[in-house]
């Protein structure tokens, strides 16, 4: 470590200048100590706009004090940022996954400066953006100034993200632990949901699964397949079981054969010590990962995607709560279609069927503001904890009828009375 020429982070953020552009590493990869040093010169600067992915972490440049300084553009929009945002002080930029490294390439939004998070540099110089490679390729190839967080904590990864320290206008040294994502106990609804999911997926299957509690839940009843593949915009703790009693081998594979594929991770410490120089996952961008022709390449792929609400036609809302916004388009479509063009592939939306509230998260008509994220063409399996609804192929009356059989029993009624009024549909 001693070769190399190390600043604080003030003096690596002072090339930062009023009318830059600003990306920030990923999820758990979001840098810190580089933020708070963005931040503390932000009062200084004008017109500095800040790009982002969903990060952890703290984001002080979205707060009032500073809506004059910096103009924050959130790809996808994480808990740290929805006030920002529905407050207006922060903005959101619909996207799909695939297609934000094209942005930074093409040129449609240009890179100053990038803000990285990375492992140390190894004997030949080489450092690892570590658990997050998605959008930062693109970033580092396109920004004048590229500063990196350098932590002894950040696991060294494999794939796309491997970058000379010779890259580094400046780096900085620090000790942080990597955030982790802290998960809530699965209940009773959400094992049921797991058991409807994981009864579709075969052995041979390649899987695309977020972070939660029924991703969790699905993998844990995976434990009697075999030869499972995972290429997936991002994995958490529940794989390592997997892989570690042979269920997850990858190789049916038929892209990146035997190798997990990711563009990000998000999970606990032991996660990110397992992934530590572990040849058998790679990271890679998410221009490459979540491409619909490389997905469309595996056998069986099986996506498992999330929604707030869908309608009985099968329109997906999943990035607002009516025009309150809340995510954002993420990779689903990519994935979505990816499955479906797959040989044997099955794309599947999961949801418990009403809200913590109780309210059903199937309806007639979508709220007004409501994002549709996949629309009804788009979508083949909608599950709930009350069974499957198969939409492929079916007409808008068949629709209708499948997905209120899978509603909540307290819902179905009405929802059978607003089909008719609307559809002129006899449930």
């Amino acid at each position: 470590m001693g070769k190399y020429q190390y600043k604080s982070a003030g003096e690596a953020l002072a090339v930062l200048q009023s009318g830059h552009n600003v990306f920030i590493q990923t999820a758990a990869a979001a840098p810190q100590q580089l933020v708070l040093a963005m931040t503390e010169r932000g009062k200084q600067l004008n017109n500095v706009s800040v790009y982002h992915l969903h990060t952890e972490g703290i984001t002080p440049y979205a707060s009032e004090e500073f809506k004059d300084h910096f103009n924050v553009h959130c790809f996808f929009i994480a808990a740290n940022m929805r006030a920002a945002v529905n407050k207006g002080i922060a903005d959101y930029i619909p996207v799909f996954m695939s297609e934000v490294p094209s942005l930074f390439r093409r040129g449609i939004i240009k890179i100053d400066v990038a803000l990285l998070h990375v492992s140390p540099p190894d004997e030949h110089g080489f450092c690892s953006l570590g658990v997050s490679v998605d959008a930062a390729i693109a970033a580092i190839e396109n920004a004048k100034y590229i500063i990196a967080q350098v932590n002894s904590n950040m696991p060294r990864t494999f794939g796309g993200g491997i970058i000379h320290s010779s890259k580094f206008s400046s780096m900085v040294m620090v000790n942080d632990a990597i955030p982790e994502a802290k998960m809530d106990a699965a209940d009773a609804t959400d094992m049921k949901i797991a058991d409807n999911v994981a009864s579709l997926i075969e052995d041979g299957s390649t899987l695309q699964l977020g972070i939660g509690k029924i991703p969790d839940q699905v993998l844990y009843k995976l434990k009697d397949r075999k030869h499972l593949g995972v290429h997936s915009e991002m994995f958490s703790d529940g794989i390592i079981n997997l892989i570690e009693t042979g269920v997850i081998t990858g190789e049916r594979k038929t892209i990146n054969t035997g190798k997990i594929v990711s563009a990000f991770v998000l999970g606990s410490k032991k996660l990110y010590d397992y992934i530590h120089n572990n040849p058998m996952i790679e990271l890679h961008d998410s221009a490459y990962v979540n491409n619909t022709h490389i997905i469309s390449q595996n056998p069986k792929v099986v996506a498992i995607n999330s929604a707030i609400e869908i309608d009985i036609t099968g329109q997906v809302c999943a990035d607002s709560i009516g025009s309150y916004l809340y995510s954002g388009v993420g990779g689903q479509i990519d994935f979505i279609r990816g499955a479906s063009l797959s040989e044997g592939g099955k794309p599947i939306i999961a949801m418990p069927s009403v809200t913590k509230k109780g309210e059903s998260k199937i309806v007639s008509v979508l709220k007004p503001g409501s994002g549709v994220v996949t629309t009804r063409a788009n979508v083949h399996y909608i599950i709930t904890e009350n069974g499957i609804a198969d939409l492929y192929g079916k007409n808008i009356k068949q629709r209708v009828k499948e997905l209120i059989k899978i509603a909540h029993p307290e819902h179905r009624d009405t929802l059978a009375k607003e089909a008719f009024d609307i559809f002129k549909v006899l449930v």
